[in-house]
Protein backbone atom coordinates (compact mmCIF):
# COMPACT_ATOMS: atom_id res chain seq x y z
CA UNK A 1 0.00 0.00 0.00
CA UNK A 2 1.40 3.39 -1.04
CA UNK A 3 1.68 6.32 1.39
CA UNK A 4 -1.30 5.98 3.72
CA UNK A 5 0.75 5.55 6.88
CA UNK A 6 -0.74 8.62 8.57
CA UNK A 7 -4.33 7.50 7.99
CA UNK A 8 -3.61 3.96 9.20
CA UNK A 9 -1.87 5.31 12.30
CA UNK A 10 -4.93 7.41 13.16
CA UNK A 11 -7.21 4.37 12.79
CA UNK A 12 -4.89 2.29 14.97
CA UNK A 13 -4.74 4.99 17.66
CA UNK A 14 -8.51 5.28 17.83
CA UNK A 15 -8.92 1.51 17.82
CA UNK A 16 -6.47 1.16 20.71
CA UNK A 17 -8.48 3.59 22.80
CA UNK A 18 -10.34 2.08 25.76
CA UNK A 19 -13.34 4.36 25.33
CA UNK A 20 -16.01 5.08 22.74
CA UNK A 21 -14.65 6.49 19.48
CA UNK A 22 -16.64 7.62 16.46
CA UNK A 23 -14.77 8.50 13.27
CA UNK A 24 -16.41 10.15 10.26
CA UNK A 25 -14.29 9.31 7.22
CA UNK A 26 -14.93 10.90 3.85
CA UNK A 27 -13.31 11.78 0.55
CA UNK A 28 -14.21 11.88 -3.11
CA UNK A 29 -14.73 8.69 -5.10
CA UNK A 30 -11.66 6.72 -6.22
CA UNK A 31 -9.42 8.36 -3.60
CA UNK A 32 -8.76 5.08 -1.77
CA UNK A 33 -10.92 5.16 1.39
CA UNK A 34 -12.05 1.55 1.10
CA UNK A 35 -8.47 0.42 0.45
CA UNK A 36 -7.36 2.10 3.69
CA UNK A 37 -10.19 0.45 5.65
CA UNK A 38 -9.43 -2.94 4.13
CA UNK A 39 -5.75 -2.61 5.01
CA UNK A 40 -6.66 -1.66 8.57
CA UNK A 41 -9.09 -4.58 8.82
CA UNK A 42 -6.44 -7.12 7.86
CA UNK A 43 -4.66 -6.52 11.15
CA UNK A 44 -7.63 -5.90 13.45
CA UNK A 45 -10.77 -7.72 14.50
CA UNK A 46 -13.52 -5.63 12.92
CA UNK A 47 -17.06 -5.82 11.63
CA UNK A 48 -16.82 -4.51 8.08
CA UNK A 49 -20.06 -3.77 6.25
CA UNK A 50 -20.09 -2.10 2.85
CA UNK A 51 -23.52 -0.65 2.06
CA UNK A 52 -24.74 -0.86 -1.51
CA UNK A 53 -27.07 1.14 -3.70
CA UNK A 54 -30.17 -0.96 -3.11
CA UNK A 55 -33.36 -0.78 -1.11
CA UNK A 56 -33.54 -0.57 2.67
CA UNK A 57 -34.68 -4.14 3.35
CA UNK A 58 -31.85 -5.66 1.31
CA UNK A 59 -29.25 -3.54 3.10
CA UNK A 60 -30.75 -4.59 6.44
CA UNK A 61 -30.59 -8.23 5.34
CA UNK A 62 -26.91 -7.98 4.41
CA UNK A 63 -26.05 -5.96 7.52
CA UNK A 64 -27.77 -8.58 9.71
CA UNK A 65 -25.82 -11.36 8.05
CA UNK A 66 -22.51 -9.53 8.56
CA UNK A 67 -23.23 -8.98 12.28
CA UNK A 68 -24.36 -12.53 13.00
CA UNK A 69 -21.46 -14.13 11.17
CA UNK A 70 -19.06 -11.97 13.16
CA UNK A 71 -20.54 -12.57 16.61
CA UNK A 72 -22.18 -16.00 16.29
CA UNK A 73 -20.38 -17.50 13.28
CA UNK A 74 -23.70 -18.28 11.61
CA UNK A 75 -26.56 -16.45 9.92
CA UNK A 76 -30.04 -17.39 11.08
CA UNK A 77 -32.33 -14.65 9.74
CA UNK A 78 -32.35 -10.90 9.15
CA UNK A 79 -33.35 -8.68 12.06
CA UNK A 80 -36.91 -7.35 11.90
CA UNK A 81 -35.67 -3.76 12.06
CA UNK A 82 -32.57 -1.57 12.22
CA UNK A 83 -33.30 -0.93 15.89
CA UNK A 84 -33.04 -4.67 16.53
CA UNK A 85 -29.74 -4.84 14.62
CA UNK A 86 -28.23 -2.00 16.66
CA UNK A 87 -29.53 -3.49 19.92
CA UNK A 88 -27.87 -6.77 18.94
CA UNK A 89 -24.53 -4.91 18.63
CA UNK A 90 -25.08 -3.35 22.05
CA UNK A 91 -25.81 -6.71 23.66
CA UNK A 92 -22.89 -8.46 22.00
CA UNK A 93 -20.34 -5.71 22.71
CA UNK A 94 -20.63 -5.97 26.49
CA UNK A 95 -17.18 -6.57 27.96
CA UNK A 96 -15.37 -6.80 24.63
CA UNK A 97 -13.74 -4.46 22.14
CA UNK A 98 -16.01 -3.89 19.15
CA UNK A 99 -15.00 -2.09 15.97
CA UNK A 100 -17.79 -1.45 13.47
CA UNK A 101 -17.02 -0.09 10.01
CA UNK A 102 -19.86 0.94 7.72
CA UNK A 103 -18.45 1.82 4.32
CA UNK A 104 -20.52 3.94 1.89
CA UNK A 105 -22.87 4.89 4.71
CA UNK A 106 -24.89 7.25 2.42
CA UNK A 107 -26.19 4.15 0.58
CA UNK A 108 -27.62 2.94 3.89
CA UNK A 109 -28.92 6.22 5.28
CA UNK A 110 -30.13 7.62 1.97
CA UNK A 111 -33.11 5.25 1.53
CA UNK A 112 -33.78 5.33 5.30
CA UNK A 113 -32.75 8.66 6.91
CA UNK A 114 -34.10 7.51 10.28
CA UNK A 115 -31.01 5.28 10.66
CA UNK A 116 -29.11 8.40 11.73
CA UNK A 117 -31.52 8.97 14.61
CA UNK A 118 -31.35 5.31 15.61
CA UNK A 119 -27.55 5.50 15.73
CA UNK A 120 -27.75 8.70 17.76
CA UNK A 121 -30.05 7.00 20.28
CA UNK A 122 -27.79 3.97 20.59
CA UNK A 123 -24.69 6.15 21.01
CA UNK A 124 -26.28 8.38 23.63
CA UNK A 125 -27.85 5.60 25.70
CA UNK A 126 -25.41 2.71 25.33
CA UNK A 127 -22.31 3.06 23.16
CA UNK A 128 -20.89 6.27 24.66
CA UNK A 129 -19.69 4.34 27.72
CA UNK A 130 -18.56 1.22 25.82
CA UNK A 131 -15.20 0.22 24.36
CA UNK A 132 -16.66 0.57 20.87
CA UNK A 133 -15.12 2.12 17.76
CA UNK A 134 -17.60 3.21 15.08
CA UNK A 135 -16.45 4.28 11.63
CA UNK A 136 -18.90 5.77 9.15
CA UNK A 137 -17.34 6.23 5.72
CA UNK A 138 -18.75 7.82 2.58
CA UNK A 139 -17.81 9.14 -0.85
CA UNK A 140 -20.55 11.76 -0.95
CA UNK A 141 -18.60 14.57 0.68
CA UNK A 142 -21.64 16.85 0.96
CA UNK A 143 -23.66 14.09 2.67
CA UNK A 144 -20.93 13.31 5.18
CA UNK A 145 -20.35 16.97 6.00
CA UNK A 146 -24.00 18.03 6.19
CA UNK A 147 -26.03 14.91 7.04
CA UNK A 148 -23.54 13.40 9.48
CA UNK A 149 -21.51 16.26 10.93
CA UNK A 150 -23.86 19.14 10.11
CA UNK A 151 -25.63 21.10 12.83
CA UNK A 152 -29.08 19.77 11.87
CA UNK A 153 -27.98 16.13 11.80
CA UNK A 154 -29.07 13.81 14.64
CA UNK A 155 -25.42 12.72 14.83
CA UNK A 156 -24.12 16.27 15.24
CA UNK A 157 -21.54 16.45 18.03
CA UNK A 158 -21.28 12.67 18.45
CA UNK A 159 -18.18 12.13 16.30
CA UNK A 160 -14.94 12.11 18.26
CA UNK A 161 -12.76 12.37 15.11
CA UNK A 162 -12.98 13.01 11.39
CA UNK A 163 -10.74 12.12 8.48
CA UNK A 164 -10.81 13.52 4.98
CA UNK A 165 -8.86 11.19 2.70
CA UNK A 166 -7.06 13.43 0.22
CA UNK A 167 -5.47 12.65 -3.15
CA UNK A 168 -1.75 11.92 -3.21
CA UNK A 169 0.69 14.75 -3.86
CA UNK A 170 3.17 14.59 -6.73
CA UNK A 171 5.83 12.86 -4.60
CA UNK A 172 3.61 9.98 -3.48
CA UNK A 173 2.06 9.72 -6.95
CA UNK A 174 5.55 9.24 -8.39
CA UNK A 175 5.85 5.99 -6.44
CA UNK A 176 3.39 4.43 -8.90
CA UNK A 177 6.01 4.92 -11.66
CA UNK A 178 9.44 3.93 -10.33
CA UNK A 179 10.91 3.47 -13.82
CA UNK A 180 9.91 6.89 -15.14
CA UNK A 181 12.36 9.79 -15.24
CA UNK A 182 11.65 12.78 -12.94
CA UNK A 183 10.15 14.68 -15.88
CA UNK A 184 7.89 11.75 -16.82
CA UNK A 185 6.75 11.39 -13.20
CA UNK A 186 5.77 15.05 -13.13
CA UNK A 187 3.89 14.79 -16.43
CA UNK A 188 2.04 11.67 -15.26
CA UNK A 189 0.96 13.55 -12.13
CA UNK A 190 0.06 16.63 -14.19
CA UNK A 191 -2.27 14.50 -16.31
CA UNK A 192 -3.70 12.10 -13.71
CA UNK A 193 -3.52 14.04 -10.46
CA UNK A 194 -3.29 12.16 -7.16
CA UNK A 195 -6.31 9.82 -7.34
CA UNK A 196 -4.95 6.27 -6.83
CA UNK A 197 -7.49 4.67 -9.16
CA UNK A 198 -6.40 6.96 -11.98
CA UNK A 199 -2.71 6.49 -11.29
CA UNK A 200 -3.09 2.71 -11.54
CA UNK A 201 -4.31 3.08 -15.13
CA UNK A 202 -0.90 4.24 -16.39
CA UNK A 203 2.09 1.90 -16.58
CA UNK A 204 5.73 2.98 -16.58
CA UNK A 205 6.39 0.10 -18.98
CA UNK A 206 4.92 2.39 -21.64
CA UNK A 207 5.60 6.00 -22.57
CA UNK A 208 3.30 8.82 -21.44
CA UNK A 209 2.08 9.14 -25.01
CA UNK A 210 1.28 5.43 -25.28
CA UNK A 211 -0.61 5.58 -21.99
CA UNK A 212 -2.66 8.56 -23.18
CA UNK A 213 -3.48 6.67 -26.37
CA UNK A 214 -4.54 3.36 -24.80
CA UNK A 215 -5.73 4.35 -21.31
CA UNK A 216 -7.58 7.61 -22.08
CA UNK A 217 -8.32 8.02 -25.79
CA UNK A 218 -9.34 4.51 -26.82
CA UNK A 219 -13.08 3.80 -26.72
CA UNK A 220 -14.00 1.81 -23.64
CA UNK A 221 -10.93 2.80 -21.63
CA UNK A 222 -11.76 3.46 -17.97
CA UNK A 223 -10.44 7.03 -18.08
CA UNK A 224 -12.12 7.89 -21.39
CA UNK A 225 -15.41 8.83 -19.74
CA UNK A 226 -14.63 8.78 -16.01
CA UNK A 227 -15.42 12.48 -15.28
CA UNK A 228 -18.84 12.10 -16.91
CA UNK A 229 -19.60 9.01 -14.86
CA UNK A 230 -18.50 10.78 -11.68
CA UNK A 231 -20.78 13.77 -12.31
CA UNK A 232 -23.76 11.56 -13.10
CA UNK A 233 -23.30 9.71 -9.79
CA UNK A 234 -22.74 12.83 -7.69
CA UNK A 235 -24.90 15.58 -9.17
CA UNK A 236 -28.17 16.51 -10.73
CA UNK A 237 -28.06 18.57 -13.93
CA UNK A 238 -24.61 17.31 -14.99
CA UNK A 239 -24.88 19.33 -18.21
CA UNK A 240 -24.58 22.63 -16.35
CA UNK A 241 -21.67 21.35 -14.27
CA UNK A 242 -20.00 20.09 -17.45
CA UNK A 243 -20.24 23.56 -18.92
CA UNK A 244 -18.76 25.18 -15.82
CA UNK A 245 -15.86 22.74 -15.63
CA UNK A 246 -15.10 23.20 -19.32
CA UNK A 247 -15.19 27.00 -18.95
CA UNK A 248 -12.80 26.94 -15.98
CA UNK A 249 -10.45 24.54 -17.79
CA UNK A 250 -10.32 27.04 -20.67
CA UNK A 251 -9.27 29.89 -18.40
CA UNK A 252 -12.59 31.52 -17.44
CA UNK A 253 -11.87 31.88 -13.74
CA UNK A 254 -14.24 34.55 -12.35
CA UNK A 255 -17.94 33.96 -11.69
CA UNK A 256 -18.91 36.76 -14.04
CA UNK A 257 -16.81 35.35 -16.88
CA UNK A 258 -17.90 31.76 -16.22
CA UNK A 259 -21.57 32.82 -16.19
CA UNK A 260 -21.20 34.77 -19.43
CA UNK A 261 -19.36 31.85 -21.06
CA UNK A 262 -22.05 29.28 -20.23
CA UNK A 263 -24.92 31.80 -20.53
CA UNK A 264 -26.32 31.26 -17.07
CA UNK A 265 -27.41 33.69 -14.34
CA UNK A 266 -24.49 34.68 -12.11
CA UNK A 267 -26.33 33.84 -8.89
CA UNK A 268 -27.25 30.40 -10.17
CA UNK A 269 -23.73 29.88 -11.46
CA UNK A 270 -22.35 30.75 -8.00
CA UNK A 271 -24.49 28.03 -6.40
CA UNK A 272 -23.25 25.42 -8.87
CA UNK A 273 -19.65 26.46 -8.22
CA UNK A 274 -20.25 26.15 -4.48
CA UNK A 275 -21.39 22.55 -5.03
CA UNK A 276 -18.29 21.82 -7.11
CA UNK A 277 -16.19 23.19 -4.25
CA UNK A 278 -17.93 20.85 -1.81
CA UNK A 279 -17.11 17.78 -3.89
CA UNK A 280 -13.51 19.01 -4.25
CA UNK A 281 -13.44 19.66 -8.00
CA UNK A 282 -13.10 23.45 -7.86
CA UNK A 283 -11.25 25.68 -5.42
CA UNK A 284 -11.42 29.37 -4.65
CA UNK A 285 -8.22 31.40 -4.90
CA UNK A 286 -7.15 34.91 -3.94
CA UNK A 287 -3.72 36.53 -4.34
CA UNK A 288 -1.32 35.18 -1.72
CA UNK A 289 -1.53 37.16 1.52
CA UNK A 290 -4.75 38.98 0.63
CA UNK A 291 -8.23 38.64 2.25
CA UNK A 292 -10.51 35.80 1.15
CA UNK A 293 -13.10 38.28 -0.12
CA UNK A 294 -12.84 40.81 -2.88
CA UNK A 295 -12.91 41.30 -6.62
CA UNK A 296 -9.67 39.38 -7.15
CA UNK A 297 -11.29 36.02 -6.30
CA UNK A 298 -10.85 33.40 -9.00
CA UNK A 299 -11.70 29.70 -9.33
CA UNK A 300 -9.61 26.82 -10.63
CA UNK A 301 -9.91 23.06 -11.03
CA UNK A 302 -8.34 21.16 -8.14
CA UNK A 303 -8.07 17.85 -9.99
CA UNK A 304 -5.38 17.56 -12.66
CA UNK A 305 -7.18 14.82 -14.57
CA UNK A 306 -10.38 16.83 -14.81
CA UNK A 307 -8.43 19.82 -16.10
CA UNK A 308 -6.73 17.56 -18.66
CA UNK A 309 -9.96 15.80 -19.63
CA UNK A 310 -12.07 18.95 -20.04
CA UNK A 311 -9.30 20.78 -21.87
CA UNK A 312 -8.54 17.96 -24.31
CA UNK A 313 -11.06 15.10 -24.38
CA UNK A 314 -14.38 16.84 -23.67
CA UNK A 315 -13.66 19.75 -26.02
CA UNK A 316 -12.17 17.71 -28.87
CA UNK A 317 -14.06 14.41 -28.64
CA UNK A 318 -15.42 14.40 -32.20
CA UNK A 319 -12.16 15.70 -33.65
CA UNK A 320 -10.08 13.08 -31.83
CA UNK A 321 -12.40 10.31 -33.02
CA UNK A 322 -11.76 11.38 -36.61
CA UNK A 323 -8.04 11.87 -35.99
CA UNK A 324 -7.62 8.51 -34.29
CA UNK A 325 -6.13 7.76 -30.87
CA UNK A 326 -2.44 7.48 -31.97
CA UNK A 327 -2.41 10.86 -33.77
CA UNK A 328 -4.51 12.51 -31.07
CA UNK A 329 -2.04 11.37 -28.40
CA UNK A 330 0.81 12.75 -30.51
CA UNK A 331 -0.95 16.12 -30.80
CA UNK A 332 -1.58 16.26 -27.05
CA UNK A 333 2.06 15.51 -26.25
CA UNK A 334 3.25 18.22 -28.65
CA UNK A 335 1.52 20.77 -26.40
CA UNK A 336 2.08 19.10 -23.03
CA UNK A 337 4.52 21.74 -21.77
CA UNK A 338 1.87 24.43 -22.17
CA UNK A 339 -0.72 22.28 -20.39
CA UNK A 340 1.69 21.51 -17.55
CA UNK A 341 2.15 25.17 -16.57
CA UNK A 342 -0.54 25.31 -13.87
CA UNK A 343 0.11 21.76 -12.69
CA UNK A 344 3.81 22.54 -12.33
CA UNK A 345 3.08 25.61 -10.21
CA UNK A 346 1.00 23.42 -7.91
CA UNK A 347 3.79 20.82 -7.77
CA UNK A 348 6.26 23.53 -6.74
CA UNK A 349 3.78 24.69 -4.09
CA UNK A 350 3.59 21.14 -2.72
CA UNK A 351 7.39 21.05 -2.64
CA UNK A 352 7.60 24.26 -0.60
CA UNK A 353 4.90 23.04 1.79
CA UNK A 354 6.83 19.82 2.35
CA UNK A 355 10.04 21.75 2.94
CA UNK A 356 8.23 23.99 5.43
CA UNK A 357 7.01 20.94 7.36
CA UNK A 358 10.57 19.62 7.41
CA UNK A 359 11.72 23.01 8.81
CA UNK A 360 13.98 23.52 5.80
CA UNK A 361 12.83 27.01 4.82
CA UNK A 362 14.13 30.30 6.26
CA UNK A 363 10.74 30.78 7.95
CA UNK A 364 7.42 28.99 8.36
CA UNK A 365 5.01 30.39 5.74
CA UNK A 366 1.66 31.71 6.95
CA UNK A 367 0.56 32.31 3.37
CA UNK A 368 1.53 30.39 0.25
CA UNK A 369 0.14 30.50 -3.27
CA UNK A 370 0.06 32.46 -6.49
CA UNK A 371 0.05 36.28 -6.38
CA UNK A 372 -1.31 38.72 -8.91
CA UNK A 373 -2.05 42.41 -8.78
CA UNK A 374 -0.86 45.89 -9.67
CA UNK A 375 2.87 46.60 -9.75
CA UNK A 376 3.33 50.36 -9.19
CA UNK A 377 6.91 50.24 -10.49
CA UNK A 378 5.85 49.20 -13.99
CA UNK A 379 2.33 50.66 -13.66
CA UNK A 380 0.79 47.44 -14.89
CA UNK A 381 -0.60 44.13 -13.72
CA UNK A 382 2.01 41.62 -12.61
CA UNK A 383 2.14 38.17 -11.04
CA UNK A 384 4.35 35.76 -9.12
CA UNK A 385 3.97 32.04 -9.91
CA UNK A 386 4.47 31.08 -6.28
CA UNK A 387 4.85 33.26 -3.21
CA UNK A 388 5.38 32.29 0.43
CA UNK A 389 5.05 34.94 3.16
CA UNK A 390 5.71 34.89 6.88
CA UNK A 391 2.96 35.76 9.36
CA UNK A 392 3.92 39.45 9.54
CA UNK A 393 4.51 39.69 5.77
CA UNK A 394 8.01 40.99 6.37
CA UNK A 395 9.76 38.10 4.62
CA UNK A 396 8.93 36.23 1.45
CA UNK A 397 10.06 33.54 -0.97
CA UNK A 398 9.43 34.53 -4.59
CA UNK A 399 9.37 31.58 -6.96
CA UNK A 400 9.32 31.34 -10.75
CA UNK A 401 8.11 27.95 -12.07
CA UNK A 402 8.83 27.02 -15.69
CA UNK A 403 7.94 23.75 -17.43
CA UNK A 404 9.42 24.50 -20.85
CA UNK A 405 11.63 22.59 -23.26
CA UNK A 406 14.42 25.20 -23.15
CA UNK A 407 16.69 26.38 -20.36
CA UNK A 408 15.26 29.37 -18.51
CA UNK A 409 16.65 32.61 -20.02
CA UNK A 410 17.63 35.85 -18.29
CA UNK A 411 14.33 37.49 -19.28
CA UNK A 412 12.46 35.20 -16.86
CA UNK A 413 14.94 36.03 -14.10
CA UNK A 414 14.40 39.75 -14.70
CA UNK A 415 10.62 39.31 -14.69
CA UNK A 416 10.69 37.88 -11.19
CA UNK A 417 13.00 40.66 -9.96
CA UNK A 418 10.52 43.18 -11.35
CA UNK A 419 7.58 41.43 -9.66
CA UNK A 420 9.31 41.61 -6.27
CA UNK A 421 9.30 45.40 -6.59
CA UNK A 422 5.52 45.38 -6.09
CA UNK A 423 6.26 44.53 -2.45
CA UNK A 424 7.75 46.76 0.29
CA UNK A 425 11.42 47.61 -0.24
CA UNK A 426 12.30 46.64 3.33
CA UNK A 427 10.82 43.14 2.98
CA UNK A 428 13.41 40.37 3.23
CA UNK A 429 13.12 38.68 -0.16
CA UNK A 430 14.42 35.30 -1.32
CA UNK A 431 14.52 34.17 -4.95
CA UNK A 432 13.80 30.62 -6.08
CA UNK A 433 13.69 29.49 -9.72
CA UNK A 434 12.43 26.01 -10.64
CA UNK A 435 12.88 25.10 -14.29
CA UNK A 436 12.25 21.68 -15.78
CA UNK A 437 14.97 22.08 -18.38
CA UNK A 438 17.59 23.95 -16.40
CA UNK A 439 19.02 27.42 -16.94
CA UNK A 440 21.21 29.34 -19.36
CA UNK A 441 24.81 30.01 -18.36
CA UNK A 442 24.19 33.75 -17.69
CA UNK A 443 21.31 32.88 -15.34
CA UNK A 444 23.49 30.41 -13.44
CA UNK A 445 26.24 33.02 -13.06
CA UNK A 446 23.88 35.73 -11.86
CA UNK A 447 22.06 33.41 -9.45
CA UNK A 448 25.39 32.43 -7.93
CA UNK A 449 26.36 36.07 -7.48
CA UNK A 450 23.01 37.11 -5.98
CA UNK A 451 22.36 34.06 -3.83
CA UNK A 452 19.25 32.90 -5.70
CA UNK A 453 18.39 29.19 -5.72
CA UNK A 454 18.08 27.28 -9.00
CA UNK A 455 16.29 23.93 -9.13
CA UNK A 456 15.38 21.43 -11.84
CA UNK A 457 12.72 18.72 -12.08
CA UNK A 458 15.11 16.22 -10.54
CA UNK A 459 15.61 18.43 -7.47
CA UNK A 460 11.89 18.26 -6.65
CA UNK A 461 12.46 14.65 -5.62
CA UNK A 462 15.33 15.54 -3.28
CA UNK A 463 14.70 16.74 0.29
CA UNK A 464 18.13 18.35 0.64
CA UNK A 465 17.90 21.55 2.66
CA UNK A 466 16.90 24.59 0.61
CA UNK A 467 19.36 27.38 1.41
CA UNK A 468 17.74 30.61 0.31
CA UNK A 469 19.63 33.85 0.77
CA UNK A 470 18.53 37.46 0.81
CA UNK A 471 18.57 39.18 -2.59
Amino acid sequence: MISREQELEQLKRLNDSNQFEFLVMYGRRRVGKTTILQEFSRNHDVIFYSAQEKNDSLNLHDFSKTLQLHFDKQFIAPFPSWEDALTYITDKSTGRKTTLIIDEFPFMAGPNPSIKSMLQHEIDHHWSNRNLFLILCGSSVSFMLNDIMGYESPLYGRATSSMEVLPFDYLDSARFFPDYSPEEKLIAYGILGGIPRYLKEFSDEHSIQENIETRILENGAFLSDEPQMFLRMELREPNVYNSILEAVSRGYNKISKIADCIREDRGKCGKYISTLQTIRLIEKQVPCGEPETGEKTIYSLTDNFYRFWYRHIFTNKSYYELLGAPDAATEIMENISDFMGLAFENICKQYLIRQAKLKKLPFTPAYIGKWWGNNPVIRAQDDVDLLALDKKKTEGIFCECKFTNRPMPMEEYDDLITATQAFPENMKKHLLFISKNGFTAPVKKRADEEGAILMTAKDLFDDTRVKISKT
